[in-house]
């Protein structure tokens, strides 16, 4: 059994600090909390440093991004052994940064039908390679020319990176049923799908709706019947609405949400995963003159629609979109979303017990007798400070300790 000792651990769901913090781990489980350390103990004295659950990211793209990546032209170049391997950095690198459980919401590269981040989980699982826990979705499901249809991020011509229904592009009802069967044979654990367009692809508005309700109900019926939620990139007030009509469980992004679809949003319980610290991470002075004109009109509703949903009630949780924000610097989410007029005890349950609930995972999220030893150290009081998230010093997952500063 092995103590770690430190000034004090966060209790997320009081949103207090409990001083000192004590935490005695066996194997990969936590199997107390507090109490007076007795002589004999292992004991890893962290001194004036603040305990915290290991926190979790939304919304990444592990496999997408880092060094070496080229844009789009990797979307052609690369193959899937190629980005396999910077994935294995990219997910190092995300758990260095105290992020122990992530969503990888689906690729829109080729890979032959391949879902590379259920074979990367696998992977992180049987301790081959040092990563989060993951919670994969595959491909990201697509109709034709939308959103993460790659061919919409530049003028490829249509004999370009085609791409297969086992790849994402499906079109009809028929098409995204067995889009989603084949998602979930080959280890998808939630389906993510593109309901409207995007700032960063050439779809034109980004708040249109792509998927008709009939394909939108669809999908949602064969997820749920397998027990699975779906998660939809989704910018529009109308497009949102009408995901969340057929089914939806969670909206990526949601920037250009208004207060009744909001409203519904708190009605049906459906989570918003808002990403809005990318508005001011990602640089897009070099993105075509459309993209970068929809971006100066979409980003600044997005600062004021986080705010709105957090105070109506929404259920928030915490997604980066990386790279969108670099792959090891995903905190700054949490210092976005403070700088947005959120409270940083409601930011961090986003991060950890709220994240943990729409992933259907009670396991993990808080640091509690019987719950897995996800453990993260920072260098003073996020209560007080949100910005210590960013340095952290200190990352158990599982029992096991990854970094020790």
């Amino acid at each position: 059994m092995l103590t770690l000792k430190a000034a004090g651990l966060l209790d997320v769901e009081s949103g207090t600090i409990v001083r000192p913090g004590i935490v005695r781990i066996e194997g990969d489980t936590i199997v107390g909390v507090g109490g007076e350390i007795s002589s004999g103990e292992e004991v890893l004295d962290l001194g004036d440093h603040i305990l915290l659950p290991g926190l979790m990211d939304m919304e990444v793209n592990l496999l997408m991004g880092g060094r070496g990546e080229t844009g789009l032209a990797s979307s052609v170049t690369d193959d899937p052994a190629l980005r396999m391997l910077r994935a294995v950095g990219n997910a190092r690198r995300t758990l260095r940064a105290g992020f122990t459980t992530v969503r990888n919401l689906g690729l829109f590269v080729k890979t032959g039908g391949y879902l590379l981040d259920v074979a990367l989980g696998k992977a992180i699982d049987q301790g081959w390679i040092d990563g989060p826990r993951i919670v994969p979705a595959g491909h990201a499901i697509t109709p034709l020319g939308g959103h993460l249809d790659p061919t919409m991020f530049s003028a490829f011509a249509p004999d370009v990176l085609h791409l297969t229904l086992e790849e994402g592009i499906a079109n009809g009802v028929d098409e995204v049923r067995k889009a989603v069967r084949y998602q979930i044979k080959y280890g998808a654990e939630v389906i993510k799908i593109c309901v409207s367009g995007g700032v960063m692809s050439l779809t034109g508005s980004p708040g249109a709706q792509h998927y008709s309700d009939d394909e939108l109900r669809a999908i949602t019926d064969e997820a749920h019947r397998r027990g699975m939620k779906v998660a939809a990139h989704t910018h529009g007030a109308d497009a949102v609405k009408h995901a969340i009509l057929c089914g939806v469980d969670c909206i990526e992004h949601g920037f250009l949400i208004e207060d009744d679809t909001i409203d519904l949003m708190v009605e049906r319980g459906t989570w918003l995963v808002p990403t809005t610290g990318l508005t001011d991470a990602m640089d897009v002075s070099k993105a075509d003159p459309k993209l970068q004109k929809k971006a100066a009109e979409m980003y600044p509703k997005a600062h004021s629609s986080v705010l709105a949903a957090y105070k109506a009630g929404v259920k928030i949780a915490v997604g980066t979109d990386a790279p969108a924000i670099p792959h090891g610097k995903n905190a700054f989410e949490l210092v976005a979303l403070v700088q947005r007029g959120l409270e940083p005890a409601d930011v961090l349950r986003a991060a950890t017990i709220n994240a943990a609930e729409l992933i259907d995972a009670d396991d993990r999220g808080r640091i509690a007798e019987g719950l897995l030893a996800d453990i993260i150290a920072v260098p003073g009081n996020p209560l007080d400070d949100i910005s210590v998230t960013q340095k952290v010093s200190f990352v158990m997952k599982g029992g096991k300790v990854f970094v020790q500063n």
